[in-house]
């Protein structure tokens, strides 16, 4: 797929790669299903569901045997039980209480204990939170955005390695697919919001017009 920050749009449609995934067998396809059920989430969406999520995160990583797949899933949600917690603290909540099903993995306590701290103390497992911590701070949603897929997308770049025409390659595809989508769509977001700002900021027709044809070249 290459670097994704230089992609503009997807390199294959879900149609075609949902064509090309019915060669799967009836067992692989389940399990990249459920994969997909708990890794292809939205990071900066509101979450309704969090006790529902861990429970469903519980029964995934109980039915996976691949150790490889298991780790990919668990980095996962380790990573969007940390984003969150960032989220959570950012809307001037207060820590998860004991017992609440907040979050998944081995650092819900250790976030819990270091709530107040800008990294949770975790900035040597996961160096990149001290900088989303700022970027969400500072309302920076597209740096914000774009600092956790590069994140997730170099993880799945990591665990690729060795695996090229087996059943981890077909999942990392799949999942480094959906990072891609993620991010050409929150481009295109991205520049229909700029444009409208400029138009509603009556900025004159010749600016506007000019403004549309560049989101017409950066999209068409």
């Amino acid at each position: 797929m290459g670097s994704l920050f230089e992609m503009r749009y997807s390199v294959i449609s879900r149609i075609k790669l949902e064509r090309r995934l019915k060669v799967l067998s009836p067992d692989d396809a389940r399990t990249l299903s459920m994969i997909e059920s708990v890794t292809c989430r939205d990071y900066l969406g509101d979450v309704h569901d969090d006790a529902q999520f861990v429970d469903q995160t519980r029964r995934v990583l109980g039915e996976l045997n691949n150790p490889v797949l298991f780790d990919i899933v668990n980095h996962r949600v380790e990573l969007r039980t940390l984003v969150a917690a960032l989220r959570r603290r950012h809307l001037g909540q207060n820590a998860p209480g004991a017992g609440e099903k907040w979050g998944f993995g081995r650092w819900t306590k250790v976030i819990q204990r270091n709530w107040s701290e800008p990294s949770f103390g975790l900035h040597n497992a996961f160096p990149w939170v001290v900088e989303a911590n700022r970027l969400l701070e500072n309302s920076d949603t597209v740096a914000f955005e774009r600092l956790l897929l590069e994140e997730v997308w170099k993880e799945l770049g990591r665990k690729s390695q060795g695996h090229q025409f087996d059943f981890v390659a077909v999942v990392v595809y799949a999942l480094r697919w959906d990072v891609m989508e993620r991010w050409t769509h929150y481009q295109g977001e991205v520049a229909q919001e700029r444009f409208g700002h400029l138009v509603k900021g009556a900025i004159g027709a010749h600016m506007a017009q000019t403004a549309a044809q560049q989101l017409e070249v950066d999209h068409g």
